[in-house]
């Protein structure tokens, strides 16, 4: 089974700034995305030994890694100044395909939470993460 990373597509849309989907592009070769697992259920022990479960609904946090080079770079900074700027929130749409596994996800209502302010300069300028935290992220195949 195919399950390389390299086809996958990673479309992003902003409120009032970009309205029309981007297609990240420039992305870490170590660290492209990847999502923090969340916690879908509590759980716990009565005194009299029975276990007790229940759902609670979560949110799902997000880390994109782009290299400071990425065209890509611009979406985030140009989120992040305009968050700065009107001290408002502008919500994310996005979706990730990955060809290889035949799989895709849509990513709704997402905040942008983390960004570093400039790259890290080392020997040469290093991968800058960025955190969105998505409200729903809902898989499908195709």
């Amino acid at each position: 089974m195919d399950i390389t990373a390299s086809n996958a597509v990673f479309m992003l849309s902003v409120t009032t700034i970009f309205p029309v989907a981007q297609k990240l592009q420039g992305f870490s070769a170590d660290a492209a995305f990847a999502t923090d697992s969340v916690e879908i259920a509590q759980t716990g022990k009565g005194v009299d030994g029975k276990m007790f479960a229940g759902y609670t609904p979560y949110n799902t946090p997000q880390n994109v890694t782009i290299m400071p080079d990425s065209p890509s770079l611009q979406l985030f900074l140009q989120w992040m100044q305009t968050m700065k700027v009107t001290q408002g929130i502008y919500v994310a749409q996005g979706s990730v395909s990955i060809p290889s596994i035949r799989q895709k996800w849509t990513l709704s209502n997402g905040v942008l939470q983390r960004a570093p302010s400039i790259p890290t300069a080392q020997k040469v300028l290093q991968a800058m993460e960025f955190q969105i935290v998505w409200d729903s992220v809902d898989p499908a195949p195709f």
